[in-house]
Parts: C-alpha cells; sequence; structure tokens
C-alpha cells in the first residue's frame, strides 16, 4: 500500500513550469441541454451554470459519444473509441495510459487531481489506475462496487475512506477538490471533476443503495439537476475565495444526454423508474441517452476564463469531445503526446477570441454498429441515411443516395453527403 502511495503522490519533475491557466474541468453526467437554463431550458433551476454561461463563453455545437463510457475514453486521450477498438465497458486500453490529458498536463509542469466517477476500471482490482493515467491524487466512488450519493463507497488515493459514510458523495468529492486546488494555488494545477451528478443509482449491487435521509425514494433528476448546480456553484466560489479567478479556466460540459427515465424506488429487489422528460418553452423533451439524435449526443460546453474569454459570447463552432486533450495542451504552452494521431482539434484560439482551425464535422458513435459524422445541418450515419437537420431535426425523413433534398430546387444534399462520406472514408482509412 505504501508503493501505491507514492506512485499516486510523488512529484513529477519537470525542467520548467507552465505558463498556461489553471484547468477546471467539470464533466456532469447525463445531462442534455434541455436541462439547462442557459440553453433555453424552463424545468429546473441551474443559476450557477446559466451565470458562468452569462460570464463566459457558451457553444451550441457540442457533441459527445451517447453514452458515457465511450466519452470518457475519447476526452481523455483524444482519439474516438472506434480508433482504440471500441473499448470494453469499464476498462481503458492499456497502450494509452500515458497519453491522456492529465499525463499532457502533468509533463507541463501540472499538479493534477480527479473525484468523483471514474467508470474505466473496478478500482477495488486497481487501485493506482487514475494514477497510471496521470493524476497526482484521487477521490472516486466504487463503480458498481457500492453507492455513489448516500453512504457512498469512496477509494482516495489507494484506500476506501472510513470517514464519510453519513456524508452525501457529490460533497465529498467538491470537498476533495477544493483542498487540493488550495494546495497548489501557487502551482499550475488540472482539477478533474467527472460528475456522478445527475446519473440515477446504481441498480446492480446484492443490495438496492439507500435512500437520502428521511427519504422513502430516490432523488429524481429534476432533483440531481438542481444538486449539480449547486455543487459546481461551491468549486466557482472556492476559485474566487483562492483569488483564481483570472488563472483558471473552468470548462463545464455533459457526457450525453439526459436519461430517457430514472430509477425512483427500489422494493424487493425491484427498481420503479420514472420517464424524465423536460421542456424548453412549450416543448416536451424526453431523455435520449443512448441514441444518436441530438438528444443523445449534444451535450451543453460552457468555458468562462475571467478576464480572457469575453462575456455573453455564443459559438457555433463545430466540437466534439476528443477535442479537449489538445485544446488543454495549446493552452498550456505544450504539446499532444508525440506520435499520437489524434482526432481531436484545438479550440483554444476561439477560446482566446481569434479564429482557430474549423472543424468540417464530428463523430459519435454507438457501439461498433453504428455512427455518424455530421456539421452544422447535415448528419450522415454509416449506413447512407442522410438528415437535414434545419428541415427534419428529430430525423424522421431519411435522404437516400439516389434522392436529392426534398422539396429544394438545387440537389444541397448531393454536395452535403460528398463531404460527410469523405469524412467517413478518412476515419476508416486512419487518417482524420
Amino acid at each position: 500500500m505504501a508503493a501505491l502511495l507514492a506512485s499516486c503522490l510523488a512529484p513529477l519533475h519537470v525542467a520548467t513550469s507552465s505558463p498556461g491557466p489553471n484547468f477546471l474541468v467539470i464533466l456532469a453526467d447525463d445531462l442534455g441541454v434541455e436541462a439547462l437554463g442557459c440553453y433555453g431550458g424552463t424545468s429546473y433551476k441551474t443559476p450557477h451554470i446559466d451565470a458562468l454561461a452569462r460570464t463566459g463563453e457558451r457553444f451550441l455545437h457540442c457533441y459527445a459519444m451517447p453514452l458515457c463510457h465511450p466519452t470518457r475514453v475519447a476526452l481523455l486521450t483524444g482519439q474516438y473509441p472506434a480508433r482504440l477498438g471500441t473499448p470494453a465497458w469499464g476498462t481503458f486500453p492499456e497502450n494509452k495510459q500515458a497519453e491522456t490529458f492529465a499525463h499532457v498536463l502533468k509533463q507541463a509542469g501540472y499538479a493534477t487531481a480527479v473525484a468523483g466517477k471514474w467508470q474505466l476500471t473496478l478500482l477495488g482490482k486497481n487501485r493506482d489506475h487514475p494514477c497510471q493515467l496521470g493524476f497526482d491524487e484521487y477521490c472516486l466512488f466504487g463503480w458498481h462496487e457500492g453507492p455513489r450519493y448516500y453512504q457512498p463507497l469512496i477509494w482516495k488515493n489507494g484506500k476506501q475512506r472510513d470517514d464519510v459514510h453519513d456524508q452525501y458523495g457529490p460533497d465529498v468529492y467538491c470537498e476533495f477538490l477544493i483542498d487540493f486546488m488550495k494546495r497548489n494555488r501557487d502551482r499550475p494545477f488540472l482539477a478533474y471533476y467527472p460528475m456522478a451528478l445527475c446519473h440515477d443509482v446504481t441498480d446492480d449491487l446484492e443490495e438496492p443503495v439507500p435512500y437520502g435521509p428521511g427519504k422513502d425514494r430516490y432523488d429524481t433528476f429534476g432533483e440531481m439537476v438542481e444538486a449539480m448546480d449547486v455543487r459546481v456553484g461551491r468549486l466557482v466560489a472556492a476559485v474566487n475565495r483562492l483569488g483564481l479567478r483570472e488563472h483558471t479556466l473552468i470548462l463545464f460540459l455533459g457526457d450525453n444526454g439526459s436519461p430517457g427515465q430514472s430509477i425512483i424506488t427500489a422494493q424487493n429487489g425491484k427498481y420503479r423508474r420514472a420517464p424524465v422528460v423536460s421542456r424548453m418553452g412549450n416543448r416536451r423533451i424526453s431523455g435520449g441517452k443512448g441514441g444518436l439524435t441530438d438528444t443523445g449526443t449534444r451535450v451543453p460546453l460552457i468555458a468562462n476564463w475571467r478576464g480572457t474569454i469575453p462575456a455573453g459570447k455564443t459559438r457555433n463552432d463545430l466540437i466534439d469531445v476528443s477535442d479537449f486533450l489538445p485544446t488543454l495542451a495549446e493552452l498550456a504552452g505544450t504539446s499532444p503526446p508525440e506520435g499520437v494521431a489524434l482526432d481531436g482539434r484545438s479550440f483554444a484560439r476561439q477560446l482566446l477570441g481569434s479564429q482557430g482551425p474549423h472543424r468540417e464535422w464530428v463523430y459519435s458513435q454507438a457501439g461498433r454498429r453504428r455512427w455518424w459524422v455530421r456539421n452544422q445541418r447535415w448528419k450522415l450515419y454509416n449506413d447512407g441515411r442522410l438528415f437535414d437537420l434545419k428541415h427534419d431535426p428529430r430525423e424522421k425523413q431519411p435522404i437516400g443516395p439516389d434522392q436529392d433534398t426534398p422539396g429544394q430546387d438545387s440537389p444541397e444534399s448531393v454536395a452535403a453527403r460528398g463531404v460527410l462520406q469523405t469524412a467517413l472514408k478518412s476515419l476508416a482509412n486512419g487518417t482524420p
């Protein structure tokens, strides 16, 4: 155990310190854009996240994989899951462990920490895994090993915590990261918070996880959204108290769309679920997690860096989750892993107010058989279906290869299909 702790906490010796900002990267779990007020959602109160958007920059076209594990793999590596053999659920490619964004920043002189949801291995079987992926410190719940919210099972730097039984898991993760930022306020740091919220409770343990104090049910999706917002506000307030707001880039994003339903009760080993339906004005939007439509893959992305990113800006740039590794590397004044063919494209220059490399398309996949490439208007699936999202946002009228755009005088779909087919071929050939 002593050797494990040493591997986690030993400082990395580097020749120079990084000139870049601190990074607070917050990855919400199961959160579509319709859940946030700043994106037009009207069902839940999200004042702290809305304030980040109001005083920062909001992206309208950020896309993820439709499920949490492949999004995390792409986020950490800058490569699409298909490029990595579509790793099995709860695993991470061993040959990529030294090529994560945590390693990139650590080698540039950053202190690195992660807290919240890991999901890339069972920590009870490999307590060194977050350190192997570049994190100096960690505080993570035992995914599929125990509860994440009430009476949580939490690992901290190789040891199971015995002091959190009466605490709410998201508070534990926040307190850990706040302490980490405080201890590292005089050097650049990466604080990565893959949240447990707003995912429902684990349902595959021998005994159902407990309800919250005084409750006869689990928290609803709406309650979890609002609890998530409170914890985001707590972290931002800590950055302010530490006097680091002008030196810290805060990135908030989702890992996939909202769930279609959420667990409400567990009785006699049986779980009851309730539909998750949110509103954007008069529109009712069912959660689309797991599906490849916008409700499953379009996610919020907010960037906030006081004094650097202008307030209230909205961007239409195409972003996907593979873009974060090269973006963090460029802002830190360092380079991505040498010799690695990244799928991601840095959007650092857009954050700094200039024109960066323009993405013509983004990508998402569901398992090994279904995927698409798309731009702001057009989406092409690997089975040949093309959709004009401007006129058919719910994807009800696929355009076949032998059809022009319905109702149009010019065959715009022909040109769009050509561009996106080229993108699909480049992915198949390994040259994004």
